[in-house]
């Protein structure tokens, strides 16, 4: 009988560190998966559903785009707070400059549309581009950096619209890049793909990709390895903002409007998004495929949410309790890694 506790005990032992070291290993966000998938199948018939699921992946496009570009400024140790503002600026600049060229040449659809989302990028890039010599030419800390933008940039997009929507745009913007398919996946789903493989090629192709882990690890070892790490943070901050801008002209092609409202909570959920997909707030770690499950995970979670009828306002309480406990399982992590080291 003893024996049979022991190994029973033993057993039980080997299960435990089973599950330690692929925590370690993989981090919080598959066990958070299977918990949300399990919940949230209970709770709805309606939740696998194919057609549910492929709702999923067109919703959280937006913030998985943004959060591609979050992850970049947490790798080198800070953050972005102003991507919302960024959406926001970027979608009423777009829209502005499109439906004015198209009031004045209806005929040029095509120009119209080119030229509006040119310009509204170009916006939203302007922000990252102030932030990244703010950060790296000036010393400011990111979070009073981006902070500050924020303000800026929201203060710029009321100033121009006056708190009224922008109406006007050319229909076919809103039929291509906010309601259109090609085989079944609508076209923002292509247009997250191509980004992702672009920024994939980026990081873990090119040493300038290699350069924002080295500055996010030691910026004074990087410096020290002649590493530009000014050069680094402002290309850092100035993609985060191309990311935020590109997210942006695709929810105001979704929204088929351009608002100055929009974007309010993607600082928090694309911070939310990395963090639980592992990337590390010290900066240094984090890899860009476990930031795109992470990002579906939010949408997974906000959608099994809203089938479920639980109210807004909860949500947003949900959000933060998973960014918080992320917060704390990456701490924990960090403890692990270091036992296991010894």
């Amino acid at each position: 009988m003893a024996e049979n506790a022991l190994s029973s005990r033993d057993r039980d032992g080997g299960i435990a560190d089973v599950v330690k070291r692929l925590f370690v290993r993989l981090g919080i966000l598959p066990f958070l998966l299977v918990i949300a998938i399990v919940v949230f199948a209970l709770l709805s018939d309606n939740f696998l559903t194919p057609r549910n699921l492929m709702n999923v992946l067109r919703q959280s496009v937006y913030l998985m785009i943004v959060s591609l570009g979050q992850m970049l400024a947490l790798l080198t140790g800070g953050f972005d707070l102003s991507v919302g503002t960024i959406l926001a600026l970027s979608s009423v600049v777009g829209a502005l400059t499109m439906s004015t060229l198209h009031a004045m040449y209806p005929d040029l659809v095509g120009l119209s549309i080119a030229v509006g989302c040119v310009a509204g990028i170009a916006a939203g890039v302007s922000i990252g581009m102030v932030n990244g010599l703010g950060v790296a030419v000036f010393k400011v800390s990111p979070f009073m950096m981006s902070l500050g933008m924020a303000s800026v940039g929201f203060g710029i997009a009321l100033y121009l619209t006056g708190g009224v929507p922008v109406y006007g745009m050319p229909q076919a913007f809103g039929d291509v890049f906010g309601f259109g398919s090609l085989f079944g996946i609508a076209t923002p789903v292509y247009v997250a793909g191509l980004l992702a493989v672009g920024l994939y090629l980026f990081l873990y192709w090119t040493p300038q990709g290699r350069y924002l882990y080295a500055v996010g690890g030691n910026i004074k070892a990087a410096s020290l390895s002649g590493i530009n790490t000014g050069g680094t943070l402002f290309l850092t901050y100035t993609l985060c903002g191309f990311f935020a801008a590109v997210s942006g002209m695709l929810l105001t092609a979704r929204l088929d409007t351009g608002e100055a409202n929009i974007g309010a909570s993607m600082p928090l959920e694309s911070i939310a998004a990395c963090v639980i997909a592992g990337v590390s707030l010290r900066g240094g770690v984090g890899r860009l495929e476990n930031v795109v499950l992470g990002a579906l995970f939010i949408g997974l979670v906000q959608n099994g949410m809203n089938l479920a009828r639980i109210e807004s306002y909860l949500q947003t309480v949900v959000l933060g309790a998973l960014l918080i406990l992320a917060v704390i399982a990456d701490q924990i992590r960090l403890r692990y890694v270091a036992s296991l080291k010894d």
